[in-house]
Order: structure tokens, then sequence, then C-alpha cells
């Protein structure tokens, strides 16, 4: 697709950086408003979503050197060379978890309350950055004949050119967006602090695989 949106001399301004951006501030900005009626300020959601970021970032890395160990272990050094690649979606994912609920229970909110905040903003903003996988061309899906197959043939796409091939990464940018509105219903009518939270576990999961 287009994996380079603006090129200025040297300076490249990559699609798939610009929408995981955009979905971050999306996920801070819908958290922000659901926050206010709990009485958690703007700020507080502001400094979970840093917590958020900077662990994901960790976890991800962490997993993707354990998996790769033979290449690290003479090399150690490099395993702090995040902007050559290598992240790992679910060392981020359970890293983010692991390290927002830390920080919850540290800043003595109401864990599953604000959990439950969070998650509807997470999932939207996931649906705005899986845009940036779309147009860079990861995570892209298996060969198909479907009428709407995809095809790349930008040089710099990461998926392979020419061929059709499943929009797994559009699959994932839909199933959040519903996501997001079946957890937002939910949070209107829950039963228990927790609910939304147990929920888009249950239903990202379900969707994913």
């Amino acid at each position: 697709m287009h994996p380079v949106l603006i090129n200025i001399g040297s300076f490249n301004l990559y699609t798939y950086g610009l929408f995981v951006a955009l979905g971050f501030i999306t996920a801070i900005w819908v958290s922000q408003k659901n926050a206010a009626p709990h009485g958690i300020s703007a700020q507080a959601i502001t400094d979970i979503f840093f917590v958020i970021l900077v662990s994901a970032i960790i976890g991800a890395r962490l997993l993707y050197i354990g998996i790769n160990f033979d290449v690290y272990k003479d090399n150690w050094i490099d395993g702090f060379k995040i902007w050559n690649g290598g992240l790992v979606f679910f060392g981020g994912f359970f890293g983010a978890v692991a390290a927002s609920f830390i920080y919850i229970k540290i800043k003595k909110f109401n864990t599953w309350e604000t959990v439950d905040i969070l998650v509807p903003g997470i999932a939207l903003g996931h649906a705005v950055g899986r845009l940036g996988c779309f147009f860079a061309g990861c995570c892209y899906g298996k060969v198909c004949d479907l009428p709407f197959a995809v095809k790349f043939t930008n040089s710099e796409s990461l998926a392979p050119l020419d061929v059709y091939l499943h929009p797994t990464q559009i699959y994932s940018v839909l199933s959040n967006f519903i996501l997001f509105f079946i957890l937002m219903g939910i949070q209107k009518k829950k039963k228990f602090n927790g609910m939304v939270f147990l929920t888009y576990i249950m239903l990202y999961s379900l969707f994913r695989f």
C-alpha cells in the first residue's frame, strides 16, 4: 500500500508510525472521557498510558529476545538496540497489563473500575493503529482469491508482492471497532467492576483466533 506517507529529502514519515501514534492518542482521549464521571483526572489517565507504552515496549522486546536467545546470548548489547526492530505482541500485551495493574494499585485507584474505563479506548485505539499495519503491509494474511482480497505492490511493503492476500489487517480493524461499541454498551449496564475488562479479554481472544 503506502508504507511511506511523506518523503522530504532524507526524512520519511512512515504511515505505520503515524497510525500507531494516532491510535495511542485516540485511546487516551476516549479513556479520559470515560474517566471524568468517575472523578479520575485526565492527567492520571495520561500517566497510566505512559506506563502502558513503556511496559509494552519492554515486554515485547524481552519476549523477542527470549524467543531469539541464541542470537543475543553472545551479543547481549544488541538486545538494547530496539531501533533495529524485534517486538512480539504478546510480550507487549502482558507487560502492559501487569505494569498497569501494579501502577493502578500503587496510585490506590479502584483497580477493576479503572481497567473497565481504559479498555474501550484501548480497543478503539487498536483499531486505528491496525490501519498502520495495512499500509505498511505487516501482519498480512494468506493467499486467497476472494473478491475483497488485497494485493501489495509497493517495494517497501512488508507483505509478499503482487499476490492476492486476505486483508487480515482490515479484519482486525473491524473487529476492534465492533469490540469498542460492545464494551461501551456493557460499560453503561455492567453488573460489577471488571465486567468490561473481562469481556474485552474474552472477545479479543475470540476475534484474534
